[in-house]
């Protein structure tokens, strides 16, 4: 169990970085079979496995959730490299999810990708572990006086 951190926190994160979120809708009639379609266990934990094995394709940190997957990037270009390089354990479980579902509609899955500029964002922990974006950069503490808008508002000048 991580370390709960007392008092209010920030994430810190230097330069660009990129936010995807990933999920997933099982068929609650097959339940098994959805969760083949999704890779099994050549899914979403052996990517993961992978991209901490390889910190240079740019995954840096993940909070997984059910059925939302928080994911943060470098990069949006190593992002796409990794989803389209016949060498990582992407390409493959995607092709076969298409082949298994495109006409079924049995599983879906989803995605959504966000480009953030250096310093245009705003977190908040308190009394929390690492979590998130903290995970992913650096968490530290924050002045007694501050809040969300004046957070915000020092980010938008």
């Amino acid at each position: 169990m991580a370390t709960v951190l007392q008092g209010r926190h920030t994430a810190k994160i230097e330069g660009d970085f990129v936010v995807f979120l990933i999920g997933f809708r099982l068929s609650w009639r097959h339940p098994i079979r959805s969760i083949m379609d999704l890779g099994g266990r050549r899914g979403m934990g052996r990517m993961l496995s992978y991209l901490m094995e390889h910190p240079d394709k740019g995954l840096l940190g993940v909070q997984a959730g059910f059925p939302v997957m928080v994911q943060y990037w470098r990069s949006y270009e190593q992002l796409e490299a990794f989803a389209r390089d016949q060498d990582d354990p992407h390409l493959a479980p995607w092709r076969t999810y298409w082949r298994r579902v495109q006409r079924s509609g049995r599983t879906g899955i989803w995605h959504e990708t966000f480009l953030v500029r250096a310093g245009e964002y705003e977190a908040i922990y308190a009394n929390m572990p690492p979590f998130g974006l903290g995970k992913a950069g650096e968490v530290v503490p924050l002045a007694e006086d501050s809040t969300s808008r004046g957070r915000i508002k020092r980010l938008l000048g």
